[in-house]
Parts: C-alpha cells; structure tokens; sequence
C-alpha cells in the first residue's frame, strides 16, 4: 500500500505549482534557512516556504505562533525559504529528511509535491494549497487526502462568491481577462471553475496564461487590450510580481478583481480573500495534535479558514474613478 501511495505522489509531484498570499511577518530570505526554538524541544518541525511574499509569510507565521502556544518551548523550527524557486524545495525537503524532524509544514503546493515525493512517512501538513487532489494529481475528495501521511489546509475561498463580487463591482462591464500562470496547476483550476460562474452571469471570458515573469507583462497588456476587467486568482507568480502587473493594468485603465489580499494590495482594486494568519494557525493546532499524538495525519480532514472579507485597494480605486459599494473594508 505505501509503494502504490508512493508512487501516486510521485506522479503528483510531476505537476508542480504554487499558490496563494496576504498579511505581513518576516521570513529567512530567498533560498535560506534559519532555526528557533530550543535546542532540548522535544519535537523538530521543517518549515518548507516557496517564496517570501505576503500571504506565504503570514501562513508561516501563524503556523509558528500557534504551535508555539500549544507546545512551547517543547518544539523547535528549522525554516527553508525556496525563493520562488520550486527545485529548491527539494533541496530543503531533503535536509529536513537528513535531519530527521517529526514534522514537514509545506507553504504553497511547489513544496507539498517535494515533501509528497520525498517521505511517506513522516507527517506532511500543507498549508496555501488551494486543492490537494489538483496539487498532487490524485483522484480523491477535496475533504481529505486518503491513506497516506498528508493533510493541512486550503486557502480556496468560494469562487461563485467571488464571481458575484465581480459583478456587484462591474455589473455594466462585459468582457473578463483571467489573468494567471499556466504552469500553477491550482490557478488553472481556479480560473477554469470561476469562467463558468462569470459566463452564466453573462460575461464573456478570455484566459490569458503566461508561463513566468518574462511573458508576465506582455500578456497582462494583452489581456488589458482585450478587456473591460481582469481576475487574477491566487497565483505565486502573480502574488511576487503585482508591481508588474499594476504598471500595465493601471496605466490602461483596467481594474483588476484578486482572488486574495495579497495581489489586491499590489495591483487589484478589490477581492473576497481569506485571512492566511488564521489560515496558518489552523494548520498549527492540527501540528500540535499530530506531534502529541491526539490525532493520526492520515485522518485528518482538510481544513478551512471559513472567515471572509470584502476588500478593497483605496489607492487604486481613486486612480481609477472607481466608486467601491458598501460593505467593503480598506486594505491594510
């Protein structure tokens, strides 16, 4: 059974992608590590992160705080930044195996494929993983990772909801750019579920899929060229690369609707977005659970932060004459 789980993860780990962002802590910098806590804890956690952007590090530091107030000083941390580089995930993930910690905390999907292709068994727990079956290619429920060493949490707010805060904002406008990077499998599955709920409202989408930042710029003024507004969902490389973005949308006139806070504070002038931080303690308590030995990781369902806010950028809503309903609250 662990050879044929081992193998599923394997070929899950062929589709790497990224994903998510929104909040602000500090993390080691690009392609570093770092260690806290005691050096006679008990239990040894490895921190996986792809890229020290906003929502990544808030994750991060929620994970931290959390299992911090569970165990205190019975837990250490080793922390790996990957710097937007997925072959660096590996590299971390392997020196964590080396070192032999309790636990694997996986920051957006780059890093839960190298830690699903490296281990079946110690616990892995993803967190900004915005669908685990789409993440590591499985065949199985959005509720839970089946038979094996994975759970965690998914930072997917509700696309319909989403759709609909398009429409409340642009209900005239009638032409949708998806905007997003085509070798992120879960922003393919993002902007494949919301075109449908905006073309049963009637808009007529476009997606625009550029592969990494060197298409980045030409592709959003494709994407501008062709459209009365753009939807960006949670995309790492959109998330480290909003001030690209924002020079292109906004010198065009074009708002752009995100699918977290994160790429709204950069280049967006409104979202539904979920809060990482808390997103990041949830998966720190099922840490806590799992170390303790109180609940198995093979069991446990993946888990949500079910708290919802409508955001919107000030700045870039007066840049563009932009009249924000009510019910919105400002971006930090």
């Amino acid at each position: 059974m662990k050879k044929k789980w081992t193998a599923l993860l394997l070929t899950g780990a062929m589709a790497l992608s990224l994903t998510a962002c929104g909040g602000q802590t500090t993390t080691p910098s690009s392609g570093s590590s770092g260690e806290s806590g005691s050096g006679d804890a008990a239990y040894t956690v490895g921190i996986c992160q792809l890229a020290p952007h906003d929502a990544l590090d808030a994750a991060t530091q929620g994970f931290k705080d959390a299992l911090t107030e569970a165990l205190g000083d019975q837990v250490q941390f080793k922390e790996g930044n990957a710097g937007g580089e997925a072959n660096n995930c590996t590299t971390i993930i392997d020196g964590f195996l080396s070192e032999g910690v309790d636990l694997i905390l996986a920051n957006a999907t780059a890093s839960l494929t190298a830690a699903a292709s490296a281990t079946a068994d110690i616990p892995i727990l993803g967190t900004a993983i915005t669908n685990y079956g789409v993440a590591l290619n499985l065949d199985s429920t959005e509720d839970k990772v089946l038979g094996g060493n994975i759970s965690g949490t998914s930072d997917l707010a509700p696309l319909d909801q989403q759709a609909q805060l398009l429409q409340e904002m642009f209900p005239d406008e009638e032409k949708v750019g998806l905007l997003y990077c085509s070798a992120e499998p879960n922003s393919v599955f993002q902007v494949d579920t919301i075109q449908g709920y905006l073309e049963d409202m009637g808009y007529t989408c476009t997606q625009y899929a550029f592969t990494d930042v060197n298409d980045l710029a030409s592709v959003t003024q494709t994407a501008c060229d062709n459209s009365d507004v753009i939807y960006i969902p949670t995309d790492n490389t959109a998330a480290n690369n909003t001030e690209t973005i924002a020079n292109v949308v906004l010198a065009a006139g074009v708002p752009v609707i995100a699918g977290e806070s994160g790429i709204c504070s950069g280049c967006g002038v409104a979202t539904l977005s979920i809060d990482y931080y808390e997103l990041g303690q949830i998966t720190g308590q099922m840490a806590a659970k799992i170390l303790t030995g109180e609940e198995d990781v093979s069991e446990m369902a993946i888990a949500y932060d079910t708290t919802l806010s409508k955001l919107y950028n000030a700045d870039n809503c007066n840049a563009l004459g932009i009249t924000v309903p009510e019910g919105y609250e400002p971006l930090a």
